[in-house]
């Protein structure tokens, strides 16, 4: 399997990570278990393997798959997984299988048991993208993202910058990437947490501790997402 189709999974060690919210000014440390990543997020190629459908505005296998949903890509994670012969993580209620449940994700439940693929956590995309360093970056930025700065205001084929320490590349930058958490219940309902920074991002977004919000059924140009999966045996 070509390593930069968004499928190729790297071991990812436990650890603690503190995250933090700008809006709120609050801070708070998750112990992360070890667990695998993809490598770069979910090509267009993979999307199209595995669902026979190519929604993105911008057209190239290589590309980053953009233009879906968070319900997309958990139906995208179950899919994967029964074509590879692993449980299914995600099960879903109320039609949400076909459609978008409720909307909001209370439609779908994480069987934390499977051995399939899912979206990683939060914490879990957060430590991944630190990769043990300590800045808001694991590189200097235009040789690790595509942003503004250097995107020539374009989607970028994935793998086309330099990788972080633990082997994980456009983490930062190039496409948004949807994460399981919801972001802030009491104020924003069911919006899920993105995570990276995009191409159309300037630098200040593209870091990692940087937050943003969707809704679960938007489809924007900038987001997409990476699998995960249990660590190996």
């Amino acid at each position: 399997m070509d390593a930069m189709t968004g499928h190729e999974l790297v071991s990812v060690p436990g650890g603690r990570v503190t995250l933090s919210d700008r809006r709120t000014q609050r801070s708070w440390a998750v112990d992360v278990a070890p667990y695998r990543l993809g490598s770069v997020p979910v090509t267009q190629a993979l999307y199209a393997r595995v669902t026979g459908e190519r929604p993105s505005a911008a057209h190239g296998d290589r590309l980053p798959v953009e233009g879906v949903s968070w319900w997309d890509a958990a139906r995208f994670c179950n899919a994967l997984s029964a074509r590879e012969g692993l449980t299914p993580v995600y099960r879903f209620h109320d039609g949400a299988a076909d459609g978008d449940g409720d909307g909001d994700g209370g439609g779908l439940e994480w069987d934390r048991s499977a051995d399939g693929y899912r979206l990683p956590t939060e914490a879990e995309w957060e430590h991944a993208c630190r990769a043990g360093t300590p800045g808001p970056h694991y590189g200097p930025l235009d040789e690790i993202a595509w942003y503004r700065g250097n995107s020539d205001g374009r989607i970028r084929e994935v793998g086309g910058r330099l990788p972080n320490p633990w082997g994980l590349y456009d983490m930062l930058g190039n496409v948004w990437n949807w994460c399981w958490d919801v972001y802030d219940a009491e104020v924003y309902g069911g919006y899920r947490v993105l995570r990276g920074g995009g191409w159309f991002d300037e630098h200040w977004s593209c870091r990692a501790s940087a937050r943003r919000r969707s809704h679960p059924t938007f489809r924007v140009d900038d987001v997409g997402f990476r699998v995960a999966r249990p660590a190996a045996d």
